[in-house]
């Protein structure tokens, strides 16, 4: 490295007497450059704002690290304790940060080694110091030869990617508030409000739509790389049509964010380390781990979990998103399918096989009237209105198969789940990670990865074709009938996920919904038809309907009714109604235990009671809030990490002719 040449460009540029940071990265960039190999130093000063690195160090195509400048003198002790730096130490794996005399070296955001080509006086002269030169050349070849460690475990994949995650949405973040938006994320922004979530536009909800732009990002490559042939190199451009067909929703949205157009927005670099971070994990160890299921633990969730927590835990607590133990699910899942056979004459339980023939309303014409459609459905829809990562749509599968498994009809279970199960599973999910971690997992367990080698022989399902599993991105307590725009090109694939949702909402007859839906007082959904339907008016139908603010008729003269606003009332005041709408069915859920003794849910207690002809609750208790107790005194352990007790809620509705 030419040290002699570089100082003097430095020397002569502040000579000058005008010379900034920038001024002197054609120097450094020539140095960097001029190590061994074919160095690429990539610097893009109008990426600067947006909070990305200066500069993007590679061999070939291959990101060898991050460069990140400061004036000359400057105190680099001081700009280490920065935010930006801190953003830095916490996302990038490889990092050198100058004030382009002094060199710190930093990994996995420690510092490695410093070094110095010389002193900065007073007036702004350098004087060198002797074996400054050979030590910064020592440091910049250690730098370019870092590799960073092997990656065969799940959870250090999780963490890395979060890492990379997290530095994606806080440049899109600064892009917005930077007024330098590009035309990719302003249009994906305003289709998402379209269609999906329409306050998602304002302001003050830019890190909302950079959460789920970068976790699109993160889990479609996620997706893209399991399913990417072994010995052949991952890269971003085509990683779309190796994202499963099985979600075509992520796949098509996919095609739109990843295309050349992304080679010019400021997260690029980060995009790409992400990529390679992948290529470079051993993911046929990772995808053999994921397939180590007990009945305790799901390693795919525990994936997410790992994820979300290191990404952003407030994230996990604002949208009440919290795993569901399995042998809670189990007990629901179990019961659900008691239930189907003792109550609705279903020999089957959840692998009931019967249709129904039922009626719909068709669209509106030009005069806005409607005719009636009768359609064939299966008698038992199942849904799961707040699915998250798929656990309770996956232990229904793990059910239904057992039953198969234990009756030995494993010639029969291909042909089972084309006709009679797919059709039957339904899930909502409003965050853009736990939808992909559902796809995911229940297209894995399908597969049959969750098995023996060789138990997958034999019950491994084959997707074939266009088939798509029935996990949607929506928001479950959007009205149904609100008009959806129908977007063209690129972003089409938004508009038609939405349209599928809202016709299972509107006119499936759901006649089964189970799940943990989000608990959070302070409630993220805040749209204008569930709050009314909480209110005793149905807006899709025009008509009154049960009221929870009101008890005996009269309204409940709390001075601060707002609990009946969180979030889980507003899921079970859903579900009644879609129950209520079929005619018959199950309400099964683990929720908040608040509803069942606290003044203010009188009117609800009274509702559900008007509705459902059965109610079995199994308090679990837990809640610290309460001071709860087991009955010899000691700690009362909730089954989440959280202070609310909980309950498990089962609900049926009957048929008229079934009823005495």
């Amino acid at each position: 490295m030419d040290f002699t040449t570089y100082l003097k460009a430095i020397r002569k540029n502040l000579a000058d007497g005008n010379a900034t940071e920038h001024t002197h990265r054609p120097a450094l960039k020539t140095l960097l450059e001029s190590a061994t190999g074919p160095i690429t130093a990539t610097n893009e000063p109008k990426h600067e704002p947006c909070g990305a690195p200066d500069f993007v160090v590679k061999r070939r195509q291959r990101i060898l690290g991050y460069v990140e400048c400061k004036d000359v003198g400057i105190n680099l002790d001081e700009k280490e304790k920065s935010e930006q730096l801190n953003r830095y130490f916490h996302g990038l794996g490889n990092l050198i940060l100058t004030d382009y005399i002094e060199f710190r070296w930093y990994v996995d955001g420690s510092r490695r080694a410093e070094a110095c080509l010389g002193r900065v006086d007073r007036t702004g002269k350098i004087k060198p110091l002797k074996d400054g030169p050979a030590e910064v050349e020592q440091l910049l070849a250690d730098f370019l030869a870092h590799e960073p460690v092997g990656i065969s475990r799940p959870k250090d994949l999780a963490v890395r990617m979060s890492r990379l995650t997290h530095m994606i949405r806080d440049i899109v973040v600064e892009t917005f508030a930077n007024n330098e938006a590009s035309d990719l994320l302003k249009d994906l922004r305003e289709a998402l409000a379209k269609v999906l979530i329409p306050d998602i536009a304002h302001e003050e909800k830019t890190a909302e739509f950079a959460d789920m732009f970068a976790q699109t990002l993160a889990y479609g490559l996620f997706a893209a790389r399991c399913n990417h042939p072994a010995g052949k190199p991952f890269v971003r451009l085509g990683a779309a049509g190796e994202i499963p067909k099985t979600n075509p929703f992520l796949r098509h949205l996919f095609e739109t964010i990843t295309g050349a157009d992304l080679d010019d927005e400021p997260y690029a670099p980060i995009v790409d380390d992400l990529v390679q971070l992948l290529d470079d994990a051993d993911i046929h160890a990772v995808l053999l781990d994921f397939g180590k299921r007990t009945r305790r633990q799901d390693p795919v969730v525990h994936f997410y979990e790992t994820f979300l927590a290191e990404y952003d835990p407030a994230l996990r607590e604002a949208r009440g998103v919290y795993y569901t133990p399995e042998p809670v699910v189990g007990y629901i899942v179990r019961s659900v399918d008691r239930l189907l056979k003792d109550r609705f004459g279903c020999p089957g339980g959840l692998a009931d096989e019967a249709t129904i023939t039922y009626k719909r309303q068709g669209e509106p014409d030009s005069a806005g009237k409607r005719t009636t459609i009768t359609e064939t459905a299966p008698r038992v829809l199942i849904l799961d209105p707040a699915c998250g990562t798929g656990t309770f749509l996956y232990t229904v599968v793990d059910h239904i198969r057992e039953q198969f498994m234990s009756a030995g009809n494993a010639g029969l279970w291909n042909g089972y789940v084309r006709k009679h199960l797919l059709p039957r599973l339904f899930g909502f999910e409003l965050l853009m990670a736990p939808y992909a971690v559902a796809h995911f997992k229940l297209a894995m367990q399908l597969a049959g990865h969750d098995l023996s080698d060789a138990q997958r022989k034999n019950w491994a399902y084959d997707f074939a074709g266009d088939e798509r599993l029935g996990v949607y991105l929506t928001n479950t307590l959007e009205e149904a009938e609100k008009k959806i725009v129908t977007l063209y090109g690129p972003l089409r694939a938004l508009s038609d996920e939405a349209t599928a949702a809202a016709e299972i909402k509107r006119d499936m007859p759901i006649m089964v919904i189970m799940g943990n839906p989000p608990y959070s007082g302070h409630s993220a959904n805040k749209g204008q038809w569930i709050k009314q339907l909480l209110k005793g008016t149905d807006t899709l139908t025009a008509r009154s309907t049960e009221n929870y603010f009101e008890c005996d008729a009269k309204p409940l003269g709390e001075r601060n009714p707002k609990w009946l606003n969180d979030d889980y009332v507003k899921f079970i005041r859903w579900a009644q109604w879609r129950i209520e709408r079929t005619g018959a069915g199950i309400l099964a859920m683990i929720t908040n235990h608040a509803y069942m003794d606290n003044p203010t849910f009188r009117g609800m207690r009274q509702s559900l009671m008007n509705t459902f002809d059965e109610i079995h609750i199994m308090d679990l208790h837990g809640s610290t809030k309460k001071k709860e107790v087991c009955p010899d005194g000691s700690k009362d352990d909730n089954v989440f990490d959280i202070q609310q007790g909980v309950a498990i809620m089962l609900m049926v509705k009957l048929p008229e002719k079934e009823k005495l």
